[in-house]
């Protein structure tokens, strides 16, 4: 914290204190024309406060052009958020950008701070953040970095914010479900940090609420399908439910194992339905049923609209969610069939 207060203030500072982009400072430190005459005397007014003295690489920011996206992405390399990452790397070779990418271990405010401003010293023209955790996404909301921010996130979070619609592929999933006629289905619910479990737990309570149906507290795993397994484990022990909405196809695997330790039959016994359409889902036993994201997609839109702010780093562009796809396949029946 001292190092904080001693350190001399930077650009940045200025930025953030001023509530603009590091290259309005520049803009303004140039004597450039189109920054409003408000914007203008708020810069100033912020570098008189900071007693902010410029370098010659901060003057030059305005007119530099790097090519270059940075990206931070929490959490674990698991199938969705590693996805992403790559859709985000591809997306942003084809446009001509390179991606400096950084995994920070924290997700604090102070740890996804200094690794941006790692990447903004490394000139990146805007940052993607790929936020599993809602503390991670948090830990930027509102934060005035000096370039643009998109965040990637299934909750209003930081920045531009582009995602999947969890919240209605899980309710798709749990009324696919019930139009089967199964009235009581269990959830098996992703870490309670989790954005995404947050919304698919939402979405599977709210068709639950719409049916008239009563939605049993959930269980909760760690999206590994050993977590599933103990869940799974600790369900069937209290009686064997009609269905099963798992929060993603690695814990609906584990339940899968631990039916058939149990003795019982997906879909004869118990029907099922995970989350994220993993390559394997198809090859489950049975083939599972899930929702299908479009991971793909999804970077690709986060790349457009880092583009789009480039542009214009004073606009705020907000993408619609794209909806995940239900996929059936075996692993649920009619509550009817003999």
């Amino acid at each position: 914290m001292a190092d904080d207060q001693n350190r001399a203030p930077t650009i940045f500072d200025v930025a953030r204190l001023a509530g603009v982009s590091h290259q309005t400072v520049s803009r303004v430190l140039n004597e450039l024309p189109n920054v409003r005459a408000a914007t203008r005397e708020r810069v100033q007014q912020a570098i008189r406060q900071l007693n902010y003295v410029p370098s010659q690489a901060a003057r030059a920011l305005v007119t530099r052009r790097s090519r270059t996206i940075g990206l931070i992405a929490t959490g674990l390399p698991d199938f969705g958020p590693s996805s992403i990452v790559l859709s985000v790397n591809r997306s942003a070779r084809a446009a001509g950008y390179a991606v400096i990418g950084v995994n920070p271990v924290g997700v604090d405010e102070q740890t996804l701070r200094s690794a941006a401003e790692m990447l903004i010293r490394q000139s990146v023209e805007a940052i993607v953040l790929v936020a599993a955790e809602r503390e991670a996404a948090d830990a930027l909301n509102g934060v005035e970095l000096g370039v643009p921010l998109v965040a990637v996130a299934s909750e209003p979070r930081a920045g531009v914010r582009v995602g999947l619609d969890q919240y209605e592929g899980a309710r798709q999933a749990t009324a696919y479900l019930i139009g089967l006629g199964h009235t009581d289905i269990r959830h098996i619910a992703g870490p309670a940090e989790s954005m995404d479990a947050a919304e698919r737990r939402r979405g599977w309570q709210d068709a639950l609420d719409a049916a008239g149906l009563v939605a049993a507290e959930p269980l909760r795993g760690d999206w590994s399908s050993e977590s599933g397994h103990r869940a799974a484990e600790r369900m069937l022990a209290d009686g064997v439910p009609d269905a099963v909405f798992a929060g993603n196809d690695q814990m609906a695997l584990g339940f899968l194992h631990a039916a058939a330790e149990a003795g019982l039959s997906v879909p004869r016994d118990v029907s099922l339905v995970g989350f994220d359409d993993l390559p394997e889902a198809a090859h489950f036993s049975p083939p599972l049923t899930t929702v299908r994201q479009d991971f793909t997609a999804l970077g690709q839109d986060a790349i457009r609209a880092a583009l789009e702010v480039i542009k214009d780093d004073e606009s705020s562009p907000v993408l619609e969610h794209r909806v995940p796809q239900l996929v059936v396949r075996s692993s649920a029946r009619s509550a009817s069939a003999g």
